[in-house]
């Protein structure tokens, strides 16, 4: 019996490896593929402090963060507000000193900043720059803006939906040999549900435990019909791993 992961390339390799150090089988299944923007930074402000919610916004402009020959090299040296601790690693790999990392949603990273201007760690009167995806599920800057922020949103990537599920988890669906499914986001989820169908195994994989990372993913798989959804303590891995431990118990109940 496997877990299969939906979680994009290169993150599900690392979700992969501490499943298979828990004792589980893993089948990876990435619904969605990453795809860099180009960055053209035409704004005439200085930047106070940058904003991810992902990530893969970093990756994105990674090759400009690390030509010193281009002026994006200077986002280095900002203040990073990091969505969780996952997307801060990355920024410190990426060489970002100063990160603060919120608690792995758009609202604790949204409270996380004006927590920053009053701890007088970034000015309320400087211009931040959010690195974001294409496809926002919440309008972060916007939200900043009502609260008298200047926030200018680069779209640096976008997440393209894979059309099929590989053989070998269709293979497993057919088999009933997938215990459960871990889902990270909810266009993830959705992509999932899309491919499923198309494969002709929507049946099957709805019928097993959803593990998802948050309610707003969670939604998703309710909504298209599956009785068994887990949702993690709080929007981080580890806590997405003790929602699959409850659902595999429950079905061993």
């Amino acid at each position: 019996m496997s877990i299969l992961v939906t979680r994009p390339h290169p993150d599900n390799a690392a979700t992969a490896e501490n499943l298979r150090a828990r004792g589980h089988v893993v089948l990876l299944a990435p619904v969605l593929k990453f795809e860099p923007v180009a960055f053209h930074d035409e704004s005439e402000a200085g930047y106070g402090a940058i904003i991810v919610t992902s990530a893969n916004a970093i990756r994105a402009v990674a090759p400009q963060l690390q030509d010193p020959g281009l002026k994006n090299l200077g986002l280095v040296g900002l203040p990073l507000f990091a969505v969780g601790e996952h997307t801060a690693s990355v920024a410190r790999e990426f060489g970002f000193t100063d990160v603060i990392v919120a608690g792995g949603d758009a609202a604790s990273l949204r409270d996380r900043v004006m927590q920053a201007v009053r701890d007088k760690r970034v000015s309320k009167n400087s211009t931040l720059l959010y690195l974001a995806g294409a496809d926002l599920s919440r309008d972060l800057g916007g939200e900043l803006g009502a609260e008298g922020f200047s926030v200018i949103t680069q779209t640096t990537y976008r997440m393209a939906p894979v059309k099929i599920l590989p053989r070998e988890v269709c293979k497993g669906f057919a088999a009933h040999g997938i215990e459960a499914v871990l889902h990270y986001s909810r266009r993830s989820a959705r992509a999932f549900l899309d491919a499923a169908r198309d494969e002709g195994v929507e049946i099957s994989a709805l019928a097993v435990p959803h593990c998802c990372l948050s309610e707003t993913v969670a939604s998703v798989l309710r909504d298209a019909g599956a009785s068994q959804v887990l949702v993690a303590a709080t929007p981080d891995e580890n806590a997405l791993f003790d929602a699959l431990e409850r659902a595999l118990r429950t079905r061993l109940a």
